[in-house]
């Protein structure tokens, strides 16, 4: 099974950048659906960003589109969350997580591995 290692949260203010990392134990393109979920206290864990098996397709909810993007370094196997234009309401515990499943699954349920999370906090 794959583990899943995030880094890269931190402390930032109201429109600066961050860029997540997900290190993977082996390779992801072609085996895994990879996606980027939050939560923040006293929240459901949401997802902020899914990309399938081959890259192909590509989910942001309307929360996050157009300031997040998901990408995959292929040589590495890692994942990355390049999230611009941060917003207090983006503080979370931000997960990587890998599917077996085929297409796009959304939801947290149809995600089988998960790193240990890494905290995001967005001052105003």
């Amino acid at each position: 099974q794959v583990q899943l290692v995030e880094s890269g949260g931190g402390l930032v203010q109201a429109g600066d950048s961050l860029r997540l990392s997900c290190a993977a134990s082996e390779r992801t393109r072609s085996n895994y659906v990879m996606g980027w979920f939050r939560q923040a206290p006293g929240k459901e864990r949401e997802i902020v960003a899914g990309m399938s098996r081959g890259g192909e397709n590509i989910y942001y909810p309307d929360s996050v589109k157009g300031r997040f993007t998901i990408s995959r370094d292929n040589a590495r196997n890692t994942v990355h969350l390049q999230m611009n234009s941060l917003k207090p309401e983006d503080t979370a515990v931000y997960y990587c997580a890998a599917s077996v499943f085929t297409g796009l699954p959304t939801l947290p349920r149809s995600y089988n591995y998960w790193g240990q999370g890494t905290q995001v906090t967005v001052s105003s």
